[in-house]
């Protein structure tokens, strides 16, 4: 479903500033796999989303979704192969517009608009049912204005806005980082729901490793622009997260204390 072979991406090359964010990365993804991935601050997770997102044109290397090579595709070419949560709540909705209407922008995203815009009753129904799946009683909200929503209610919009038409690929960036403890748990029970439901290709970035522990049938750890530990199925459910702590330790020492990786 995904494969990244070699990618490499250094952001202002031959500058003070050069980074290398990316240096050989290889990674795939069966169709269905859910894979959550930790690392340090810099280890390349958000930029590895980033470079599959098309946010940036990678240096070298392949990145194929579904067969689909995109490497050389623009941003808004791939975003019909991609459903994408960000951290900040207040990304990827339209705040000033109503709940139905940021679902049925979601629902033409990569279609022709002519002038009849309008909702059918048809699509009122299925964003209603939608909705009642969340558990959150925006289903009788449907004309309220998302700028009005709770960030958890936000954020649960916006995975349904992004899971709608089923992607080939779902990318959670650290979707829950902004949300207190409770609300970021019910989004998280949120997400697995439907990516079990509709059996979503995801990667899913956490700083938490009980999280990373708990969800997917998979888990990866990055450091330094590369993928250092890949486990999945019975190994994983066996993790604890001294586990994850201790292989953490043997790549970057003494930056463990300096991270912002989670223990809750």
């Amino acid at each position: 479903m995904l494969e990244l072979k070699h990618i490499y991406k250094t952001f202002h090359p031959g500058t003070i500033n050069e980074r290398r964010a990316l240096c050989g990365l290889d990674l795939s993804l069966a169709k269905g796999d859910f894979v959550t991935v930790i690392g340090g601050n810099g280890a390349g997770k958000s930029t590895m989303l980033n470079a599959i997102s098309g946010v940036f044109p990678v240096d070298a290397g392949s990145i194929t979704i579904d067969g689909v090579e995109v490497a050389r595709l623009p941003e808004y070419k791939r975003a019909a192969y991609l459903g994408r949560v960000f951290q900040d709540p207040m990304t990827g909705t339209a705040a000033s517009m109503g709940i139905e209407e940021n679902l049925a922008l979601a629902m033409r995203r990569g279609k022709r608009r002519g002038l009849r815009w309008g909702i059918t009753s048809q699509e009122r129904e299925q964003f209603r049912t939608e909705l009642a799946t969340l558990g959150l009683g925006l289903e009788d909200r449907m004309n309220a204005k998302v700028g009005l929503l709770s960030g958890g209610q936000r954020q649960a919009l916006t995975l349904l806005m992004a899971t709608l038409k089923k992607p080939k690929l779902l990318l959670l960036d650290e979707h829950t980082a902004a949300l207190d403890p409770k609300t970021a748990a019910k989004v998280l029970e949120i997400s697995a729901k439907i990516v079990a439901e509709h059996g979503l290709t995801t990667l899913m970035i956490t700083h938490n490793m009980r999280d990373a522990i708990q969800y997917g049938n998979r888990l990866i750890m990055m450091h330094e622009g590369r993928v250092i530990y890949d486990v999945q199925g019975e190994e994983k459910q066996k993790l604890h997260v001294k586990d994850l702590l201790q292989k953490f330790e043997q790549v970057s020492g003494s930056e463990l204390a300096n991270d912002r990786m989670l223990l809750s």
